[in-house]
């Protein structure tokens, strides 16, 4: 291609890269109001902060509960959870999207170099002729759309805040999986702690069967003591298979959060402290919520990019200007299209104007319309939800810490009226049905008293996740 197609067509790039001035149809977003707008404070508040100027900082809140394992298996979930992949690969397809919609802002450029030929037949005097011809063409075309009432722009817009909302669902999915590990830590913490207490109980029957035998054997008591007696260590060992079973489930979940093949991870360290760190945490106010919790920015991204399509399906109801150049040459030999006699070239302005589609315009305006207003309304339920939340994990936490004190006691009472129901019928006077039942009432009480440390753990890690993260009060 010659210096002289370069230079004048550049000329032509040049004319078609000039903006026209023009406006934007369709309505500016504006955020909605919403319960977290009007809420002055959390209702459970309680003796958590809600200064809202303590609440800047967003930190690694799994490593508040000061366990190196949780920490190790965070980071093994960030970097293998397949959720977290696949929620990645969504933010890149909304970033390839973006790119695509700004590239048509550009005037579409082309290079073309063709070779022709053909033969026509003609019948003059009586006499048929045939003639074959070449020719030979090279051209640059420019097309480009001028975006009079900002389609285009508003497609962008669309496209950015689609990006962003697929980035914010990707860290709801973070914290997520992030919360999920921490509570299957805790999970599996729980159960090993309920085995080491079967396994507790299981050796303790062993050791009553054998007094028992003994008192048998000297006529001290019945038969129907030993049976019982038997009946309860079979019963411990059943038992202690039913938590085996939850204990492996429980690490098997655990595994595929951390995306590796379930029963391949090693048994996991009995570290984990009995509770979490229960101070107040600071929450600060309900109005946060909005800029901190991913899915909330999600959901009102979401609406911000119907906002967007409105004014683009407004926009379809006015012109359309394209602006379409062509420059080059053609000629019937490949030498002659580098002269400057062979030179062709074409402009073309065309302006399209919808008269009559049948209503499909206002329809699809109609249609964008009702779509922003189902977004505004999942937009405030997903806000409302986002309080409930916070206000769940906050009263949860309190019943729970009163509801500890209670089985803590609860436990105190039943140790020791199965010591005293134990000592009792090793001296004969109490019937050996009663240690069963003292025994009995000693398991439950353990057991639930373990539960809810479990579920205190649980508690705090949804305290975190409502919140967004950790809001850590910067000293």
């Amino acid at each position: 291609m010659s210096n002289k197609l370069i230079s004048r067509a550049t000329y032509v790039v040049y004319i078609f890269f000039v903006m026209l001035s023009g406006c934007m149809v369709g309505p500016d977003y504006k955020r909605p109001q919403t319960i977290a707008d009007t809420a002055e404070r959390y209702v459970y508040a309680d003796n958590h902060l809600q200064d809202i100027n303590d609440s800047n900082n967003i930190g690694q809140w799994w490593e508040r509960f000061g366990d190196p394992t949780t920490t190790k298996l965070v980071q093994q979930a960030l970097t293998y959870n397949h959720d977290i992949q696949a929620a990645a690969a969504r933010a890149l397809q909304a970033q390839a999207l973006l790119a695509e919609i700004r590239g048509q802002q550009l005037p579409d450029v082309s290079y073309n170099f063709g070779r022709s030929r053909g033969k026509n037949s003609f019948k003059f005097s009586d006499t048929r002729f045939s003639i074959i011809t070449t020719t030979f063409s090279q051209d640059i075309s420019v097309n480009y759309i001028v975006d009079l009432f900002g389609k285009l722009k508003r497609q962008q817009r669309a496209a950015w805040a689609e990006l962003l909302a697929a980035e914010a669902s990707k860290r709801a999915i973070v914290n997520a999986v992030i919360s999920n590990v921490v509570k299957a830590r805790a999970d599996i913490a729980t159960i090993q702690r309920a085995l080491a207490i079967a396994n507790d109980n299981t050796t303790n029957w062993h050791k009553n069967l054998q007094i028992i035998e003994r008192r048998y054997s000297r006529g001290l008591v019945g038969a129907l003591d030993v049976r019982l007696a038997r009946e309860n260590l079979e019963a411990s060992k059943a038992a202690e298979i039913v938590i085996e079973l939850a204990l492996a489930k429980a690490q098997n979940a655990l595994d595929v959060l951390v995306g590796r093949q379930p029963g391949t991870g090693k048994e996991l360290p009995q570290t984990l402290p009995e509770l979490p760190d229960l101070a107040a945490a600071p929450i600060g106010m309900p109005a946060l919520l909005l800029d901190r919790r991913p899915d909330v920015m999600a959901a009102e991204l979401a609406l911000e990019a119907s906002n967007e399509q409105i004014g683009v399906s407004i926009a379809q109801l006015y012109p359309d200007l394209t602006l379409t150049g062509r420059y080059g040459f053609t000629a019937d030999t490949f030498d002659d299209i580098f002269v400057d006699e062979t030179e062709v070239y074409s402009a073309v302005f065309r302006l399209i104007q919808p008269i009559f589609k049948g209503g499909q315009l206002r329809a699809r305006i109609d249609a964008t319309k009702a779509r922003y207003e189902e977004l505004a309304a999942v937009y405030a339920k997903t806000v409302l939800t986002a309080v409930r939340e916070v206000e769940d994990a906050l009263v949860r936490e309190q019943l729970l810490q009163q509801r500890l004190k209670a089985l803590q006691l609860r436990l105190d009472e039943a140790v020791a009226a199965e010591k005293l129901a134990r000592e009792r019928y090793l001296r004969g006077i109490e019937r050996l049905i009663i240690v069963l039942e003292t025994e009995r009432r000693r398991r439950i009480a353990e057991n639930a008293l373990n539960n809810i440390k479990g579920e205190l753990w649980v508690g705090r890690v949804d305290l975190f996740l409502a919140l967004g993260g950790d809001w850590v009060v910067d000293s």
